[in-house]
């Protein structure tokens, strides 16, 4: 029985995870990795399996570890997990157990979880190093401790056995980082539902109606076409909230003159869908409202073109920054010179966060952002980073020391818009493209 999007995913993609495995077990040579499911969902709450085990195993249950061991003579890969309980299900859910388990996922073996303590020792014995990511849950990490400290005892006698415990992610984000053809099409899933949703409430968007209207009819198209649920929660900001970064209160009655933030995107197969518009309630901008789109418009434009292979991730946040600033600068919001007003960050006030961020299988995925203290990654072909700059003028906004006050009909006005960008192998592929952002295109005649 297949019970969710994510299961079927996971059996239809069983090479891709083969091959995954494979690639990190090539790099940890005679390591051996080990990975601890997530929790089981506080009650009320929707399972959401650990993306790292996930990657790896495509399993989608909780209390479940996996092994890998490419070192060892017989079993490489092995999964430890909840056996059949039919007592227990009929409260909790289906369970796959343990025969099973081996055959839908490719394990060489298969325990149940109660044998773990019993059963690892073979695993981790003639390892060098156990990579395992201290996580949330601290009854496992103390099993984990007490293993290696046993072995550790044994080396002096045997003079094999691992002697370092590492994280993982040091490895196995970079991996993740590069999207294969597989991830990539679950991504164009997520994003077109997410396109879906925006249109819907892009028509939405009149006076009167409340945002938390809106974000249930989004929230609802996400699930009805497949989808786990929104991505993160949705932001559906009208008016002066649009200047509040994590708005999630979602409670205000949509006026007109109003410009309406929404940023929120669909998680389909745990891959995620990440955009933000905003449109004009009414259906026009007001002269302001539409100078500062266009400002946050041409320094996204701009910023979208430094997505290529070659350059460095922080090379689309300085560009996007540059053309805020030029134009904070003729809109009298800052004055001075502009490499000054850049390097001392007096532009804070009305942006203050980054421009981009990693996107995959978590909304801010994995990956080091830098290669060292003074040097950013490079990007390569198959990374996904979204790219969203904007500028908000709080209705109380203070702004930097020794810069001028904003104009009253500058208050209020918030505004970011936000795209998905595959970095190819030539530039880069705008994956959001199919909702419009031409202000011309977001008003109506």
């Amino acid at each position: 029985m297949v019970s969710s999007v994510a299961e079927a995913v996971s059996l239809q993609f069983q090479d891709e995870y083969r091959q995954r495995r494979e690639r990190l077990m090539e790099k940890i040579h005679r390591g051996t990795a080990i990975f601890r499911s997530a929790p089981e969902a506080a009650r009320h709450n929707t399972f959401r399996q650990d993306s790292d085990f996930f990657y790896l195993t495509g399993f989608n249950e909780a209390d479940a570890v996996a092994v890998l061991a490419p070192h060892h003579d017989e079993h490489r890969f092995v999964l430890f997990v909840q056996p059949k309980d039919w007592q227990k299900e009929v409260w909790t859910g289906y369970r796959v157990g343990v025969d099973e388990a081996k055959e839908r996922y490719g394990a060489d073996e298969v325990y149940s979880i109660a044998e773990l303590e019993e059963k690892l020792p073979q695993y981790l014995a003639k390892a060098d190093r156990i990579y395992y990511h201290w996580g949330r849950d601290e009854a496992f990490n103390q099993t984990i401790l007490r293993q290696w400290q046993s072995l550790l005892r044994q080396y002096q006698k045997k003079g094999i056995g691992p002697v370092a415990l590492e994280d993982p992610v040091t490895i196995l984000s970079p991996l993740r980082l590069v999207k294969s053809e597989a991830e990539l099409e679950l991504m164009r899933k997520a994003i077109a539902i997410s396109v879906e949703a925006h249109h819907l409430a892009w028509d939405m968007a009149k006076p009167g109606c409340y945002e938390y209207e809106i974000q249930a009819e989004m929230e609802r198209l996400f699930r009805l076409r497949g989808g786990v649920g929104p991505a993160y929660p949705s932001i559906v900001a009208s008016g002066p909230n649009a200047c509040i970064l994590h708005y999630v209160e979602n409670s205000r009655q949509l006026e007109s003159g109003d410009l309406l933030l929404i940023d929120a995107g669909c998680c389909y197969g745990y891959y995620n869908g990440d955009i933000t518009r905003t449109y004009p309630v009414g259906g026009q901008y007001s002269l302001e409202q539409r100078t500062i789109y266009e400002i946050v418009l041409e320094a996204q434009r701009q910023a979208i073109a430094q997505v290529k292979p070659g350059n460095s991730f922080n090379l689309v946040h300085d560009t996007a920054v540059r053309v805020l600033v030029e134009g904070m600068i003729e809109l009298g919001f800052l004055v001075g010179d502009l490499e000054e007003l850049i390097k001392e960050s007096k532009y804070q006030p009305y942006y203050m966060h980054r421009t981009s961020h990693w996107l995959g299988l978590d909304v801010h995925d994995t990956g080091a952002y830098k290669q060292s203290e003074d040097e950013w990654r490079i990007l390569q072909p198959g990374q996904v980073l979204t790219v969203e700059p904007g500028m908000y003028i709080a209705p109380h906004v203070e702004p930097a020391e020794e810069q001028p006050e904003v104009p009253p009909q500058w208050r209020g006005i918030g505004i970011r818009i936000e795209d998905d960008v595959l970095v190819t192998e030539t530039g880069c592929e705008v994956l959001t493209s199919g909702i419009a952002k031409m202000p011309e295109e977001l008003q109506s005649s």
